[in-house]
């Protein structure tokens, strides 16, 4: 059984440094663009060659991040990116946007590609996608579990499929899956899939079920994970045979990294146990925690994955508070050997759900024992407001400086790059000059006097090696001298060290470095557009002689039958979304022969390795077509029926929509919803866009979560097969600090998804996606009633026939939805930031 390759996180040159200070075989790291953590320091993308250099000196290797989506005016500057990592020698690029794996398996066609998790990659059909868009290594979804992983393997080896596998192993958990999570987009135009996450999951939220808030005492943060902590099971994923561990961290300081990096690369050396003194748990917690679990590989316990307590940083629990004594004094219950200089905090109770609690905390001043498990302290600098702080408050431990200085020091060893050999040949003859060869080419340094006769000390093998071996910093070692000396000949030490000095200044131009990569491409930047042009050939506007008409998804059987009285309306086709597959043949039968291209069915957005029955039900129902979500429903329903990719393909430029079109056979892809108006109206010029399909109205779907809110909040279960099922008996929304309400919904997988509770409608931008081109537009409805169906329904096709104006429906769709609407992603904005490269 082999090692895993341990891969660490580096946002700056410290944090790399740290990484391989401490054991990482491999660092991933971003530059100021195209990559998911643009808070990160990051690097600049002309200290690529130095970091790559650095790194394989010292036999590391270095995955650049571009695991973002790609917008269709920044195409090019993604190409000069790809080719600036070819040319740096950068070992792989992780790599989430369909198109830019097409850019680059053409582009740059020597440069490893690892899927990313944003590709939200949870099966062996998604690993199959990724593989034949070129990608060499996939980063799996952290929803997986250790059974899905050794089944996953399985069904690899079945399709003759060998795929490197990567997991994270430790770090802060996301609640959505990656790269299908809209909440930043949603509410605040900031993009997790653009690398501006702002972490909502991070934020309290009350629980309303039927219309009346449910208290949960201290559990208010009711979507943030613990964070993932896998080291008691390296031992399960060594043997399933996971090809690298990935630890989380691009945000985080220099000595999280040495830390971290430190006990995983002993877990995989030497074996954990946690019964050792030297367990890590304290180390671990102490890099940062939000309190440590093993997140989903022991299998899911959704009220252990989020206790809702607390969301941040928090260290190690060491005790809890008996009582508050005069004059600042604290007595707590606990059998740490707690010192003046660590850093405690205790949290204050806020009356409101939506209030996070005050921290209470500082130093350790002066520290009492009053019994065994008794202590009695007082914490500064300062005086500290105590009070409302409750009998029976954790105590945590936040800072211990011991450990502060042992990592910092740690973080900042230095590394020893590896020296590259050296083989050198010494000629000489009496009274000629000596002669000093490097074997490997044509680099000779004659000595700048004759050699003489010997009167006491010759040159031999042991002097000479002493004197040209000294090339100390320089990353060379004298590795071969060969010796062509006829007699005892002798010249000054001096004259010695001055060739060694020559030699090296003739051997910089050579850079010393491991052996050579597979070459690079000889592509520039000036065969960019060209390149791009052949990817993606230009469509000329053609007016179309189709009339656009309406999409329009239902998620219950009462909006499909809402849908049949209607006539004379623009629609399509409807779309039934629903959550209980035995709806699903009834649905068919209600809406069959109803529109002009019928009645189709969606899925789940995910599905795991063990759930290829979840498709079964679609199979059977034999709509007129489907909605695919994911790799699993292309790969099965497309030799079915029609099928149209949905918005979760993540589909954000021309490439990206091509290859969906051409690889899958597709009708029509959905853009994603990423996009803002101009950057849609940029994505239709870009590709024919009568197969483009553009969602006009909907409640976004904020979070699409393996976590079930009903199971941890609702049951005293730990999964679906002892929850009791809340979510057949109970209507859910999260309430948010706002004040918005936003409904939950679990699917067939129980996994949820948190819509918002306002709707957005992109209807001002109606004329404007006609004029370029769409002809399919898409109204969803989420809990609309009979009549309001009915209403909207009408309301969109009448401003899709010209008899009322976009603004009209603007106006009219404020009225009439309890919280109005809004433009959300769909608003006209300028250039994204994250695309801009430094220079």
């Amino acid at each position: 059984m082999t090692n895993p390759e341990l891969l660490s996180p580096a946002g700056d040159w410290d944090c790399l440094k740290a990484a391989v200070a401490n054991g990482a075989d491999a660092v991933y790291f971003g530059v100021d663009a195209f990559n998911a953590r643009q808070r990160a320091e990051n690097f600049r993308i002309e200290e690529l060659a130095e970091v790559m250099t650095w790194l394989h000196e010292r036999q590391v290797k270095g995955f650049l991040t571009f695991n973002v989506l790609v917008f269709s005016d920044e195409l090019e500057r993604a190409a000069a990116l790809l080719i600036a990592a070819e040319g740096a020698g950068v070992d792989a690029v992780i790599v989430q946007d369909v198109g830019i794996c097409r850019l680059a398996r053409t582009l740059v066609p020597n440069l490893a590609l690892h899927g990313s998790t944003q590709m939200s990659i949870t099966s062996a059909a998604g690993v199959a996608q990724a593989a034949s868009l070129g990608c060499e290594r996939v980063v799996l979804a952290r929803e997986l579990a250790l059974n899905d992983l050794e089944r996953l393997q399985g069904q690899l080896q079945a399709r003759h499929l060998a795929m490197p596998l990567e997991v994270f192993v430790h770090g802060a958990l996301c609640v959505a899956y990656s790269g299908q999570c809209l909440t930043s987009e949603s509410l605040g135009q900031r993009s997790a899939n653009r690398g501006e996450c702002a972490q909502a999951c991070r934020l309290p939220y009350e629980l309303i079920v039927d219309g009346v808030p449910r208290p949960l005492g201290d559990q208010r943060y009711l979507l943030s994970p613990q964070d993932l902590a896998a080291w008691p099971v390296l031992p399960d994923l060594q043997r399933i045979g996971i090809a690298s561990l990935k630890i989380e961290g691009r945000l985080k300081d220099p000595t999280y990294v040495a830390a971290v990096t430190d006990a995983y690369r002993r877990g995989l050396d030497q074996g954990l146990d946690a019964a050792e003194p030297d367990d890590p748990q304290r180390q671990l917690e102490l890099a940062f925690s939000r309190g440590l679990s093993t997140g989903w590989l022991q299998g899911v316990n959704h009220r252990q994955l989020v206790h809702g307590r607390w969301s941040k940083k928090r260290g190690p629990l060491v005790g809890q508070l008996l009582q508050v004594d005069r004059r600042g004094w604290l007595q707590i219950r606990s059998r740490e050997a707690l010192r003046p200089g660590h850093g405690l905090v205790l949290e204050r109770r806020s009356a409101s759900p939506l209030e996070p609690p005050d921290e209470v905390g500082g130093r350790v001043m002066v520290v009492e024992r009053l019994g065994r498990e008794r202590l009695r302290l007082k914490l500064g600098p300062g005086r500290l407001n105590l009070r409302d702080l409750s009998a029976g408050a954790s105590v945590w431990l936040t800072s211990d400086p011991s450990w502060d200085s042992h990592w910092q020091r740690a973080a900042q060893r230095p590394t020893a790059g590896q020296s590259i050999g050296l083989q050198l040949r010494v000629r000489g003859r009496l009274d000629q000059p000596l002669l000093l060869e490097y074997l490997h080419g044509e680099t000779r340094i004659r000595s700048s006097m004759p050699l003489q006769a010997a009167q006491q000390r010759p040159l031999d093998r042991q002097r000479l090696e002493e004197q040209l071996g000294r090339l100390g910093g320089s990353g060379w070692l004298l590795e071969r001298l060969e010796l062509d000396l006829e007699g005892d000949l002798f010249l000054p030490v001096a004259e010695l060290n001055r060739m060694r000095r020559e030699l090296l200044k003739q051997l910089q131009s050579l850079e010393p470095s491991p052996p050579p990569s597979p070459a690079s491409s000889t592509r520039t930047a000036a065969d960019v557009p060209s390149l791009l042009q052949q990817l993606s050939p230009s469509i000329a506007p053609q007016p179309s002689m189709e009339e656009p008409s309406l999409v329009v998804l239902v998620r219950s059987l009462g909006q499909l039958e809402a849908l049949i009285p209607l006539s004379g309306l623009p629609i399509a086709s409807v779309v039934a979304e629903l959550e209980q597959p035995r709806d699903l043949r009834e649905a068919v039968a209600i809406g069959r022969g109803h529109w002009p291209d019928g009645l189709w069915l969606a899925g789940a957005r995910i599905t795991r390795p063990d759930e290829a029955w979840s498709l079964e039900p679609l199979i059977r129902a034999r709509p007129d077509g489907y909605l695919v979500r994911n790799a699993d429903q292309l790969e099965r329903l497309t030799p079915l029926a029609p099928c149209v990719g949905d918005f979760s393909l993540n589909a954000a430029n021309p490439l990206s929509v091509r290859w969906y079109l051409e690889h899958w056979g597709l009708e029509r892809v959905t853009a994603s919803y990423d996009l803002n108006l101009q950057q849609l109206l940029d994505l239709a010029a870009g590709v024919d866009a009568s197969r483009l399909e553009a969602t006009l109205h909907q409640h976004m779907p904020l979070f699409h979560m393996d976590h079930c809110v009903f199971c941890a909040f609702l049951s005293e279960g730990h999964d679906h097969t002892d929850c009791g099922r809340p979510c057949e008996h109970h209507s859910v929304t999260l309430k948010d600090r706002s004040g918005v309400e936003h409904p939950l919904r679990a699917d067939l997988g129980c996994r949820n998804t948190l819509f918002n509770g306002t709707a957005q409608t992109g209807v001002e931008g109606l004329p404007a996606l006609l004029q370029a081109g769409v002809r399919q537009v898409r109204l969803e409805l989420l809990d609309e009633d009979a009549a309001s169906t009915q209403r909207r329904v009408r309301l969109y096709a009448d401003a899709l026939l010209g008899r009322r104006a976009s603004g009209e429906v603007w106006s009219q769709e404020r009225v009439h939805h309890q919280l109005g609407v809004t433009r959300g992603s769909l608003r006209v904005k300028g250039p994204e930031r994250t695309s801009q490269i430094s220079r």
